[in-house]
């Protein structure tokens, strides 16, 4: 197996794991545990960072073109409001949720 392949490999294998400790961090009511999940997935970004810019150095991983600027205010004006305003603002009552549970949402 050929170094670049290993990369990206792990790469794929690290970015699967960062998604994974998203959904049991929200379900994790244990503080201590949520805690340390969330140590474990900030160690893991770090490890995903420096390797995704070795292989960036190294040709293996060409980013994206980045976006122009007007693009990411068209999002921003599009998105802004909802997600400065989120679910923190927000208080559904039981007849709301149409008795959908926490996990639900």
């Amino acid at each position: 197996m050929q170094e670049k392949d290993m990369v990206n490999d792990v790469l794929s294998m690290v970015n699967s794991s960062l998604a994974g400790y998203a959904s049991v961090i929200t379900q994790t009511s244990d503080q201590q545990l949520r805690q340390t999940i969330q140590q474990i997935r900030d160690h893991d970004e770090k490890f995903q960072f420096e390797l995704y810019k070795l292989a960036e150095q190294k040709g293996y991983y060409q980013p994206a073109q980045q976006a122009d600027p007007r693009d990411i205010q068209q999002v921003r004006s599009q998105f802004g409001g909802e997600m400065a305003g989120g679910m923190a603002g927000r208080r559904e009552t039981g007849a709301e949720m149409g008795g959908r549970s926490r996990m639900d949402w």
